[in-house]
């Protein structure tokens, strides 16, 4: 005991003193003010990031919230600063990227109401005018609460006006038989819906509307 007491008293001081071990990684972690977000994605981010997915299948790799500095860089020169703190903090929405070498294909911007106040506008202006400098096409597409793979796949081809052939660049439009064009809106949550195959149960084989905020949301839109 007497050991003890003598190791606490020394440790007492040598705390005082700034000398020791520090604190443990648990006291450590609890000092940081650090938590994560549950929604990495908004709800509307997310049902385009479905509808997206479905538009371009493994033709492309889906990025999202990428930095606008991790895409750009600016050549050394005297002003290299200047331009450098312009994107710095600016970031797009989703970028596609070639699955083989992650080379950036196509920039995609999601629009919403926010982005008709002048700020936004100016901002838009600044980050098209800096992609086209470095020669990165962007698509804007006008958030909304659903969604036609058709006719984001026939934006996005004409987005890229050197890319291959159509055929070869996307895979085919769903077609009337295999599944709607267009996704409906979750009727709880008034955000695009994605198509689904139930996989096993009574209703094995089917397809059908899932919303994509599940397992939060389980509104679901029969198509068989």
């Amino acid at each position: 005991m007497a050991k003890k007491e003598r190791t606490g008293c020394l440790g007492f001081f040598l705390k005082i003193l700034g000398i020791g071990p520090k604190g443990s990684s648990a006291s450590a972690k609890s000092n940081l003010p650090y938590r994560l977000r549950d929604n990495f994605l908004s709800a509307a981010e997310l049902a385009f990031y479905r509808v997206l997915e479905q538009s371009v299948g493994p033709r492309y790799s889906i990025n999202n919230k990428v930095r606008l500095w991790d895409v750009l860089y600016v050549p050394r020169s005297d002003e290299s600063r200047k331009f450098e703190n312009k994107i710095s903090s600016k970031h797009i929405d989703f970028l596609l990227c070639d699955p083989t070498t992650m080379t950036p294909v196509l920039a995609i911007e999601l629009d919403d109401a926010s982005h008709n106040r002048k700020d936004r506008q100016d901002r838009d202006a600044f980050v098209d005018q800096a992609l086209a400098a470095a020669g990165l096409p962007i698509l804007r597409i006008t958030a909304t609460r659903t969604y036609s793979i058709a006719e984001i796949q026939q934006q996005i081809v004409a987005a890229l006006p050197n890319s291959t052939p159509p055929n070869s660049q996307l895979p085919p439009p769903l077609s009337p038989s295999s599944s709607p064009p267009s996704a409906p809106a979750c009727p709880k949550c008034h955000t695009a819906m994605v198509h689904r195959k139930a996989a096993q149960g009574k209703h094995a084989g089917k397809r059908f509307w899932a919303c994509t905020n599940y397992p939060k949301c389980r509104e679901i839109t029969g198509i068989d």
